[in-house]
């Protein structure tokens, strides 16, 4: 039973301090509908799609209105799409193949629009350790794919700790980052908000462009990606005159009780699906409204803006302190679990963008501390694809070193250069293009191949 104290806390976090479930996503396998004939795959992977997630934005409104909490978005997962294609390019020439590739993106699309998701994720590849046909097939085809749909997303994982750095992948996700930012050009490169290349990913992530449904997971799913900055920020500015260990101490009680909520709504929408319930993804996600700002919270701890001396620290302890809290609430933690730090989605990230106190450099040094790493960061469209690259290279670096999940997503803003301001619109908001080191890279990038694990793989 919850006391009164709880319950009319909990109100408080909901209308004034904008708690919501950011995301509840579910994963579906597509699997079975792997063929050799691509009309019957694709087919089939729009049948499935509907079959499973057909009441599913329906009763995820009418646990909103059963519990008053808001969901803000409603997404689904599906099997890596690279896993899918392979045995319907057999002998079909390379330009042929990737036209079949974008037309599967379409049939996701077409899956999500109709039972009404805001995105799907899952048309990428997991290529750590080298490409199949049906992975560089894919990859060449991620630009077109993107700018021919509206709610498909892309992840492609090029890193793990176990087996290191694929190079040669960071080098054509560069030319692939690129190139998507051109064929989405006449709305400011908006398909790079839907692409990121990753290390370590999840599989199962709730939050784009990272989630997919991974080839270890059940045939279907429901996880949970929780919200709360304003809710953290709260209770750190209650927290004046206290030393660290008594803020770490608050921000833990509440992270506890911000993932019962999510918790709560995803073992409903799971009973209510007939699915599985998966995990609770524990990170903190902004949005580009006032207040709803991890920036914020950072400034709130004592920061006077973020990026400034201490930036670093203070995420470390934001981060640990939430983990520690929401592994108490539910037993099942996943998906990447820490701070996000998206800088066209955080307006205090924009504020300390304008006062000077943030830099690329900066956000990389943060990004060893937390588990999303460079994200939603506008560049010059004009960067050269070897420079993308290596800033890939840098992301992956901290996360196969680190042993922890880590992504990185970059937009080339067609037309801008440093300083210029690019709206997205909605959740992705507004975005000021970072300056980018004009100190070249390609010689490095150009070795290729692949970098090895760190001896810190060798556990066990």
């Amino acid at each position: 039973m919850f006391s009164k104290d709880e319950i009319i806390e909990t109100i408080r976090m909901i209308l004034v301090e904008h708690l919501n479930v950011r995301a509840v996503t579910l994963g579906i396998n597509l699997l079975d509908c792997v063929s050799d004939d691509f009309d019957s795959m694709r087919d089939r992977v729009e049948e499935k799609i509907s079959e499973v997630a057909g009441g599913f934005v329906e009763e995820a409104k009418a646990v909103e209105e059963k519990y008053g909490i808001p969901i803000v978005n409603k997404r689904i997962a599906v099997t890596p799409a690279s896993a899918l294609l392979g045995p319907a390019i057999v002998g079909i020439p390379e330009e042929g193949a990737i036209e079949l590739a974008v037309e599967l993106a379409r049939a996701f699309d077409e899956g999500a629009r109709r039972v009404g998701v805001d995105f799907i994720g899952g048309y990428g590849a997991l290529v750590q350790k080298g490409f199949t046909r049906a992975d560089s097939i894919l990859l060449r085809s991620i630009p077109r794919a993107l700018a021919s749909t509206e709610r498909v997303c892309s992840c492609v994982n090029i890193a793990t700790t176990k087996a290191g750095i694929n190079v040669d992948a960071a080098r054509a996700m560069g030319k692939v980052i690129l190139e998507t930012a051109w064929a989405t050009a006449n709305r400011s490169g908006i398909g790079c908000c839907k692409l990121a290349a990753f290390a370590n990913a999840p599989e199962d992530n709730p939050f784009m462009a990272g989630a997919y449904h991974g080839l270890g997971e059940p045939e279907s799913v429901i996880n949970v990606g929780i919200s709360g900055p304003a809710v953290i920020r709260a209770a750190v500015e209650q927290s004046q005159g206290e030393d660290f260990r008594a803020l770490a101490e608050r921000i833990k009680r509440t992270a506890f009780k911000i993932t019962r909520v999510g918790e709560l709504v995803g073992r409903e929408m799971a009973e209510r699906l007939g699915v599985r319930f998966g995990i609770v993804d524990l990170s903190l996600a902004p949005t580009p409204e006032a207040g709803e700002s991890i920036a914020d919270i950072i400034e709130a701890m004592g920061i006077e803006s973020c990026g400034a001396p201490g930036s670093t620290a203070a995420l470390a302890l934001l981060t640990d302190a939430v983990k520690k809290g929401g592994a108490m609430a539910t037993s099942f933690v996943g998906g990447l679990s820490g701070a996000f730090i998206p800088v066209s989605e955080d307006a205090g990230m924009r504020d300390a963008l304008r006062a000077g106190s943030l830099s690329l450099e900066k956000l990389e040094a943060m990004t060893s501390v937390c588990s999303v790493g460079l994200d939603m960061i506008a560049i010059p469209g004009d960067t050269p694809p070897e420079t993308i690259s290596a800033i890939i290279m840098d992301g992956m670096a901290i996360g196969v070193v680190n042993d922890k999940p880590i992504g990185v997503r970059l937009i080339p803003v067609p037309g801008k250069g440093a300083g210029d301001v690019v709206e997205f619109g909605g959740l992705f908001g507004s975005a000021i293009v970072m300056s980018v080191s004009r100190f070249s890279a390609s010689k490095f990038i150009e070795r290729g191949g692949h970098m090895p694990p760190s001896i810190l793989s060798l556990r066990g």
